[in-house]
C-alpha cells in the first residue's frame, strides 16, 4: 500500500501544479517598452555585434558561461536500464534541479533519440556553442567512453560523464582517507573491484593515477575475475586484467585492504570480509542496496572502514558532492575540458574537508554532538555549505594551473565570497531541518487530526521518519480519512470525548484543576475543559505522554494559545513568551521576531524577544546577525516607539554581548549592506549580512512576514514559539500541508534540545 502511495505521490509531484521539475526566468528587467527594446530589438543588435567580432564576448553578454547541458540518450538510466530517451527526461530534469540548487548553475536537459555513437558526437557538437558545458548522463558502457573521448577532444568546453567520474571522484577522496586512518599506502594496498562499467573503470584509472598500481588490483565483471589470458576482452577490459590465476570474488577478497564494488546487491559475504587484510576498507555502492549491508558489515568486522551509496549510514558517496562543484570552478574560470588535473584537485580537497572541524549547522542536521574525522566520518556530507566555497576554487586553480582555463582568478577571497552568496533560496535549511528530526523521532500529538490536510501532515511526517504521530480527535472520521488516503500504519488514535478516555480525563481535570483553582477554576470547569482537544493535548505533553504538539489549523491564533499559556511553565527567565517565523528568501533564511503573540512590547520585553530569537536561530545552526528595526535610524527620533528599540538594544549590548546586534534601524539600511556601510560604518552590522529581524510591534512583523509568503513565495516556516518549557507549536489558521510538515520537523528538533537540556542539567 504504500508503494502505492508513493508511486501516486510522485506522479503528482511530476505533474502538478505544472509538468516537470525545471523552467526558465527572465533575469533582467522586462517591465518597459525601454526594457524590451533593449532585451529584444533593437538592443538586442549590439551585443550580437560585439559577439560576430569575438565570439568570446559570449560570455559577456549571454548565459553561456553558466549554462549546462544535461544530455543523455536514455540507455542507462539509474537502475532502469535503457528506457528510452523520453522516459528519461525526469531524471535529467532531476540532475538540471541539482546543479541549481546545489552551486546556482543553470541547466537544461536534452534527451537524444539515437544510439549511434557518431550521431550522438555530431548532435552534441552542433548545439554545443549554446552551452558552457556539457555533463553527460545515463549513458551505457562502453557507448559510454567513446563518446566522452570523442567530445572532450572536439570540443572547447568542459564535458564530463558524470556516472564515469563522479563517483570515482567522491570514492578516491573517502579512499585517501580511508587509507590514512587504516594507517595503510596506497601504492601497496591490494584493491578489488567489483564491476567493469563506466564508473568502475573510472575509479580504478583515478585510483591509480594517485598510486595505486595495476599489480595490486582485480577487476570483476559479471563472468568473474578478468584475467590477462582471455582473448576476448575489450579494450576498456585489458587495461585492468590481472595476472593471477582466480577466478571468483571470494577468491579475490582473500587478503585483500580494499574493496570498490559497483555491482549488485549482497554478492560480498561475510566470510569474504573476515578474509580480508586487517583493518579492511569497503566501499560498498551499488544503489539501493549495498552489496553487504552496513549493519552486518561493522558486525563481522569490528576493524572495517565502511562506505556505501545509501544516505542512512555514515559515508555516503554521494555524487552530489562533486559535479556540480566540478562543474562551478571549470565554469568561473572558462575552462576548455574537465581534466585529470582538476579531477585530481576536487579528490584533494573533498579530502581535506573532512579533516576540518564541521560546522554546527551540520552537526544539528546529522543529530551529532560534534562531527569529527575518523571511521564513521572520511567525505563531508551533502548538506556541508562549505563545499560551494572549498571544490570550485580548487578546481578553478587546477584549471589555471594546468592551462585549459581562458579565464582567471585574481582575487580568491573575494571569490570565495560570491560562491557562498550563491546559496541563496535553494530550501537547503528545510532539508537540514527534517534530516536533524529524522535522527530522533519524537511523539508529537497532532490536536486536529480529524481535518484531512492535518492528517496528510501526520502521514508524511510518519513516513518520512521525522515523527511518531499520535492523532487526536474523533476516532470514526479519523479512522475513514485514514482509510481515504491510505494511511495504512498503527498509530495510536486518541478521542477526548469518547467513554474509553474517561480515566484519562478524570486524571487530567485534577491536574487542570489544581494548577488553576486559585484563579477561579472550579473541578467541573476543568472536566469540562479537558475534553476539549487543545486543553487535552497540552495535558499530554505536561505529563510526558507526548513529546510535543502541533495544533492551531482550524482556529484563530488566541483562542488555541489560551491554554497553552494557562498550562505549560514558562521556561527558565521567561516571563512573556514569543514567536519566530523563519522566511526561506532569495537572500538566505531570514528570522522575523515577535510574528504572533506580543502586540506592542517595551524595551526591555523587546530586548527578550531578541534574545530569544537569537537562541532559536543558533538551534538551526545559523549565527544570528540581528537588526532591531524601526521607521527611524540610530536616534533620528525621539518618540516612544523608536526610543524602546533604542533602549533594547542598549539592554543587549549590556547584558547580551554576545549577540550581533544593531539598530534602530529601518529596514533597507538593514538589509542593504552598502547602504549600511556609507551612512553608518560605525554601526555593529556595518560589513555584515543581516539574517534576523525584531520588529517594535506585532502589527508590522506579521504584515511582513504574510507580504513576503505572498508576494515574494519566500517559504515559510513558523509561528515559532520561544519561551516554553515544553515543545508546543501554533500553526497559522489554514497552514498548508508542507508548512505542518515543517512544523512538525520544528517541533521534534525542539523537543530534542529540550531533552538534551534536561539531561544536562540532571547530568545524565
Amino acid at each position: 500500500m504504500r508503494k502505492d502511495r508513493l508511486r501516486r505521490e510522485a506522479l503528482v509531484y511530476h505533474a502538478k501544479p505544472q509538468p516537470g521539475k525545471i523552467k526558465i526566468l527572465p533575469s533582467k528587467r522586462y517591465a518597459t517598452q525601454r526594457d524590451l527594446a533593449l532585451a529584444y530589438s533593437p538592443g538586442v543588435a549590439e551585443p550580437c555585434l560585439e559577439i560576430e567580432k569575438d565570439v568570446n564576448n559570449a560570455y559577456k553578454y549571454t548565459i553561456k558561461g553558466n549554462l549546462v547541458a544535461v544530455i543523455t540518450n536514455g540507455t542507462a538510466v539509474l537502475g532502469l536500464g535503457d528506457i528510452g530517451p523520453e522516459a528519461a527526461k525526469p531524471v535529467m530534469e532531476g540532475k538540471s534541479l541539482l546543479f541549481k540548487i546545489f552551486a546556482d548553475i543553470d541547466s537544461i536537459d536534452i534527451e537524444l533519440n539515437t544510439k549511434d555513437i557518431d550521431k550522438f558526437v555530431e548532435t552534441v557538437k552542433t548545439i554545443a556553442p549554446t552551452f558552457g558545458g556539457i555533463n553527460l548522463e545515463d549513458i551505457k558502457a562502453p557507448e559510454a567512453f567513446e563518446i566522452e573521448r570523442r567530445l572532450k577532444e572536439e570540443l572547447d568546453i568542459p564535458v564530463m560523464h558524470d556516472d564515469q567520474h563522479g563517483t570515482a571522484i567522491i570514492s578516491a577522496a573517502a579512499l585517501l582517507n580511508a587509507l590514512e586512518l587504516a594507517n595503510k599506502k596506497i601504492e601497496e594496498v591490494r584493491i578489488v573491484v567489483n564491476g567493469a562499467g563506466a564508473a568502475a573503470v573510472s575509479c580504478t584509472k583515478l585510483y591509480k593515477a594517485f598510486g595505486a598500481r595495476a599489480e595490486n588490483i582485480v577487476m570483476l565483471d559479471s563472468k568473474g575475475v578478468i584475467r590477462q589470458d582471455n582473448p576476448d576482452l575489450s579494450e576498456s577490459k585489458k587495461e585492468f586484467a590481472t595476472h593471477r590465476k582466480i577466478d571468483t570474488l571470494e577468491e579475490a577478497m582473500k587478503d585483500a585492504d580494499v574493496f570498490i564494488g559497483l555491482s549488485i546487491a549482497d554478492v560480498v559475504t561475510p566470510e569474504m570480509l573476515l578474509s580480508m587484510a586487517a583493518n579492511p576498507i569497503v566501499f560498498a555502492m551499488a544503489n539501493p542496496n549495498p552489496e553487504i549491508g552496513y549493519d552486518l558489515a561493522i558486525d563481522t568486522r569490528k576493524d572495517i572502514i565502511m562506505a556505501t551509496g545509501r544516505s542512512d549510514h555514515p559515508n555516503q558517496v554521494n555524487n552530489v558532492l562533486g559535479f556540480p562543484f566540478i562543474f562551478r570552478g571549470a565554469l568561473d574560470v572558462r575552462a576548455t575540458k574537465i581534466n585529470e588535473e582538476m579531477k585530481m584537485a576536487a579528490v584533494v580537497a573533498l579530502a581535506q574537508l573532512a579533516k576540518e572541524p564541521v560546522p554546527e549547522q551540520v552537526n544539528i542536521a546529522y543529530g551529532e554532538t560534534r562531527l569529527t574525522f575518523g571511521r564513521e566520518y572520511i567525505i563531508p556530507k551533502p548538506f556541508d555549505p562549505r563545499l560551494i566555497a572549498t571544490v570550485p576554487p580548487a578546481v578553478a586553480k587546477a584549471a589555471m594551473e594546468s592551462g585549459v582555463a581562458k579565464g582567471s582568478i585574481e582575487d580568491w577571497e573575494k571569490y570565495e565570497e560570491e560562491l557562498l552568496s550563491r546559496l541563496g533560496n535553494d530550501n537547503k535549511l528545510v532539508r537540514l531541518l527534517h534530516n536533524r528530526a529524522k535522527t530522533e523521532p519524537k511523539r508529537i500529538v497532532f490536536a486536529e487530526a480529524d481535518h484531512l490536510d492535518v492528517l496528510k501532515a501526520a502521514q508524511i511526517a510518519h513516513d518520512e521518519g521525522i515523527a511518531i504521530p499520535i492523532l487526536l480527535g474523533n476516532k470514526e472520521i479519523i479512522l475513514a480519512l485514514k482509510e481515504e488516503i491510505e494511511f495504512d500504519a498503527d498509530v495510536e488514535i486518541i478521542d477526548p470525548k469518547s467513554a474509553e478516555c474517561d480515566k484519562v480525563k478524570n486524571r487530567y481535570a485534577e491536574l487542570y484543576w489544581k494548577m488553576r483553582k486559585r484563579k477561579g477554576t472550579t473541578l467541573y470547569d476543568a472536566q469540562k475543559k479537558i475534553r476539549e482537544r487543545n486543553y487535552f493535548a497540552t495535558m499530554m505533553v505536561n505529563e510526558g505522554d507526548a513529546d510535543g504538539m502541533i495544533t492551531g489549523y482550524s482556529r484563530s491564533y488566541p483562542s488555541v494559545l489560551r491554554p497553552i499559556l494557562e498550562m505549560v511553565p514558562r521556561a527558565v527567565g521567561i516571563h512573556k513568551v514569543a514567536t519566530t517565523n523563519l522566511m526561506i528568501t532569495e537572500r538566505g533564511p531570514m528570522f522575523l521576531a515577535d510574528t504572533a503573540i506580543n502586540i506592542d512590547p517595551n524595551g526591555k520585553e523587546l530586548a527578550k524577544i531578541a534574545q530569544m530569537t537569537a537562541v532559536t536561530a543558533r538551534l538551526f545552526g545559523i549565527e544570528p546577525v540581528m537588526a532591531m528595526l524601526s521607521y527611524a535610524n540610530f536616534g533620528s527620533s525621539d518618540s516612544e516607539s523608536a526610543s524602546k528599540v533604542r533602549e533594547a538594544v542598549a539592554y543587549l549590548h549590556k547584558y547580551y554581548p554576545d549577540i550581533l546586534v544593531d539598530g534602530e534601524l529601518q529596514s533597507d539600511f538593514a538589509l542593504n549592506r552598502d547602504m549600511l556601510q556609507s551612512k553608518f560604518p560605525f554601526s555593529k552590522l556595518a560589513g555584515n549580512k543581516v539574517n534576523t529581524l525584531i520588529f517594535p510591534n506585532l502589527d508590522a512583523a506579521n504584515i511582513t512576514y504574510k507580504l513576503m509568503k505572498e508576494l515574494n513565495k519566500a517559504e515559510s516556516i513558523g509561528p515559532i514559539m520561544m519561551g516554553l518549557s515544553k515543545p508546543v507549536h501554533i500553526l497559522q489558521l489554514g497552514a498548508s500541508v508542507d508548512e505542518m510538515v515543517n512544523m512538525t520537523a520544528v517541533c521534534v528538533v525542539d523537543a530534542q534540545q529540550k531533552e538534551k537540556k534536561q539531561k544536562s542539567i540532571l547530568g545524565e
